[in-house]
């Protein structure tokens, strides 16, 4: 005699099928975990083997708790359907966690904290763009170029291409002067004109373009296009 499985139930009393039908809150625990199980054992379907699992622990969060190997040892499941139902309790309990809060790039002094203690030490320029959310969370950094800043290099489109590949709602470009001057130079200020445009276009907005130098005295260690009413 074969397991018993979804095959054996009539269709309206098939967990899959009242899903498509009525979305998965309608079912019952006992439904949910049988579409895990997917099959039953000999002389028991998968719906009432499921039930029993879960009168037997008391609660589906009791049966969450159960060690794979615990699992494992229930007639009808083994170690293959033991791993499949603790890595589906283990996504359960990640997605109930509260999401980390996405580091809030809305300010210059931010990307400077960011970035600074990286970019101050390479004898290189480095252009970054900040891929950001609605909320100008931080979704990705991204390096663009290395070398010296040019436009054939940081062209907007080698800028703008990973913001439209993440669905990114905004930008913010971040670069390093090695010499430690973070005021702009003519091809920055070109840059930065072209990067807002596209911008506009594309409606991806450019938040800001941020130059990380060195502190120098009492000057500010970093230039940003905004704070300087240039964006």
């Amino acid at each position: 005699m074969s397991e018993s499985s979804f095959e054996e139930l009539p269709d309206s009393e098939l967990p899959r099928e009242r899903l498509w039908r009525h979305g998965a809150a309608v079912l019952s625990d006992a439904e949910l975990l049988a579409i895990f199980l997917r099959t039953g054992k000999k002389g028991q379907n998968v719906l009432t083997m499921a039930a029993l699992l879960i009168k037997e622990w008391g609660t589906l969060r009791r049966l969450a708790g159960c060690s794979p190997q615990e699992l494992a040892k229930v007639s009808g499941i083994g170690p293959a359907k033991a791993s499949e139902l603790k890595a589906a309790f283990e996504m359960g309990c990640r997605m109930a966690r509260p999401e980390v809060e996405k580091i809030r790039v809305d300010k210059a002094g931010v990307i400077y904290e960011l970035l600074a203690g990286e970019l101050q030490a390479l004898p290189y320029e480095s252009l970054r763009v900040l891929l950001l959310d609605t909320r100008h969370g931080l979704l990705e950094e991204r390096e663009i170029s290395r070398g010296n800043l040019n436009e054939s290099i940081a062209h907007p489109r080698e800028i703008f291409r990973p913001a439209i590949a993440k669905g990114a709602y905004a930008i913010a470009v971040v670069h390093n002067h090695p010499s430690g001057d973070p005021q702009p130079s003519e091809a920055d200020r070109r840059l930065t004109r072209r990067l807002a445009e596209a911008g506009t276009l594309l409606q991806i907005p450019l938040v800001d373009h941020v130059i990380i130098g060195a502190k120098l005295g009492a000057n500010s260690p970093y230039f940003s296009f905004r704070e300087a009413g240039l964006i």
